[in-house]
C-alpha cells in the first residue's frame, strides 16, 4: 500500500511583495483544487511578521506529488518573483521522479534552497483510499 506524503515548503516573502503574494495564493489554490482531486490537504500560511510563507500539502502517495509538481509548475512560477524558497521538506518516501521535480522547483524558486526528506520510522495513517 502506498504511504501518504507530507510536503512542507518554507519561503521568505520579498520586501514589499506581501500584497502580490496574498493576491496570488487564492488563484494557485483554486487551480490545484480544480485539477488535483486526489490531494488530501493543501494550505498556505503566512507568519505573524508577514515575512515568511509556509505551504503544507498532504498527498495520498508519491504519484500525487509528481502530478502536483508537473501540472502546478507554471502556476508556482507566478509567485516566483515575490518569494525566495528556502527549504522543501518531505515526510515519507517520494519517488526518484518526485525528488528530481522537487530539486528543480527548489532551483527555480529559491537561491540555495534545500530539499530534505524525512523517512518514516514507525507510525500509521488513517487516510481514505479508493479501495475503502
Amino acid at each position: 500500500m502506498a504511504e501518504p506524503l507530507v510536503y512542507i515548503d518554507h519561503s521568505q516573502i520579498r520586501p514589499g511583495r506581501l500584497a502580490e503574494v496574498r493576491k496570488g495564493i487564492p488563484d494557485l489554490v483554486g487551480f490545484v483544487d480544480e485539477h488535483e482531486p486526489q490531494l488530501i490537504s493543501y494550505g498556505f500560511y503566512i507568519d505573524e511578521q508577514a515575512s515568511a510563507m509556509t505551504v503544507v500539502a498532504v498527498h495520498p502517495d508519491s504519484a500525487s506529488l509528481e502530478l502536483h509538481l508537473e501540472i502546478g509548475g507554471p502556476q508556482f512560477r507566478k509567485l516566483a518573483q515575490f518569494i525566495d524558497l528556502r527549504l522543501i521538506e518531505v515526510y515519507g518516501e517520494p519517488s526518484e521522479t518526485a525528488l528530481h521535480q522537487l530539486r528543480r522547483k527548489a532551483d527555480l524558486l529559491g537561491e540555495d534552497a534545500r530539499v530534505v526528506v524525512h523517512g518514516l520510522q514507525a507510525g500509521f495513517a488513517r487516510v481514505p483510499t479508493a479501495d475503502s
